[in-house]
């Protein structure tokens, strides 16, 4: 069984319908990954309420945001929404639904630690560009780089790496992690292209941090011998004890906010490399705008997961 931490309370963050990061992204998901084949092969799990007197939520939050960023955004959905920046929506309950995505990623720690095995965060809003003490690019709380750091207070996890294959780069995991020893990140992403990031001669301050930008037009062929000698390696260098993947699907062709041309099914072969690394991998969604194109690519990371069901506990 894979894990699929999911509620519909994250529909409830409204950005309106013509915003690209709406609750249909979900809505698509939830119906191919329940029409799939192997659809009895999933574990349905509802992620644990959001509060912040719950000292997990609040310690693992308040390790990448300051109170006041935390209230600050609380505060505005209160008062009825409005916008943080001109891309990223605060409806009235998206504060709670923005707390709520940060518990299933910490659940999803919990859970492939726990077993070793992947699972999977279907959570919004995203997180990758949110930066300490600012959301942006449609991203309120830095999710991947709170479960990052959530997972280094986990007995026996020394070293975390986190894989980007969304076609922005993610600059608020970046600038969280980058002076961290024991995190790794690696990027791949549409360059120049929003937010502007992500040049190669970013590496952090212990060079954890690797950077692919990537040209509009670039096809498989492109990212394949990228994944073959340079992110496997700087990945099997760092000895991850877990992974975690900002699965963002806005690489594919069919996606109308970027330019790179990968196809559905070249998610599953980033996914295999992924497994030939370590068997406890995070993934957590992130971005992808044409529901036909995100959900096919989600399938296709999930259905390479499941072919981990019948093997034992890595170590």
């Amino acid at each position: 069984m894979l894990p699929i931490f999911y509620s519909d309370e994250f529909l409830d963050h409204d950005t309106g319908f013509y915003h690209p990061e709406n609750a249909g992204r979900l809505q698509a998901i939830t119906t191919a990954l329940r029409s799939a084949t192997w659809a009895n092969q999933l574990e349905w799990c509802l992620p644990k309420p959001a509060d912040l007197s719950d000292s997990r939520l609040a310690e693992a939050l308040y390790a990448v945001h300051p109170p006041r960023y935390v209230a600050a955004v609380q505060e505005l959905a209160a008062a009825g929404g409005g916008q943080i920046d001109p891309d990223t929506i605060v409806s009235p309950r998206s504060a709670e639904v923005a707390l709520l995505a940060v518990n299933a990623w910490l659940d999803g720690v919990d859970r492939v630690l726990q077993t070793g095995k992947p699972a999977f965060v279907l959570a919004r809003p995203p997180g990758h560009h949110a930066l300490a003490q600012r959301g942006m690019g449609f991203c309120i709380f830095s999710n991947a780089a709170i479960a990052a750091f959530y997972a280094l207070q986990q007995p026996d996890i020394d070293r975390v790496a986190i894989l980007d294959w969304d076609v922005h780069h993610g600059n608020g995991t970046q600038a969280i992690v980058a002076s961290s020893p024991q995190i790794a990140y690696c990027s791949l992403h549409e360059f120049p292209h929003y937010p502007g990031t992500g040049a190669a001669s970013e590496r952090g301050l212990f060079q954890n941090v690797l950077n692919f930008p990537m040209a509009a037009g670039s096809t498989l062929q492109d990212y394949r011998p990228l994944f073959e000698t340079q992110v496997m390696p700087f990945l099997q260098q760092f000895r991850p004890d877990l992974l975690i993947v900002s699965a963002g699907y806005d690489a594919a062709k069919a996606d109308p906010l970027a330019h790179i041309a990968l196809q559905p099914s070249d998610y599953g072969i980033f996914t295999d490399y992924c497994l030939q690394l370590t068997c406890k991998i995070l993934f957590g969604l992130e971005g992808g705008y044409d529901y036909g194109a995100l959900a096919q690519s989600v399938v296709s990371t999930i259905d390479r997961c499941l072919t981990l069901d019948n093997l034992p506990k890595t170590t």
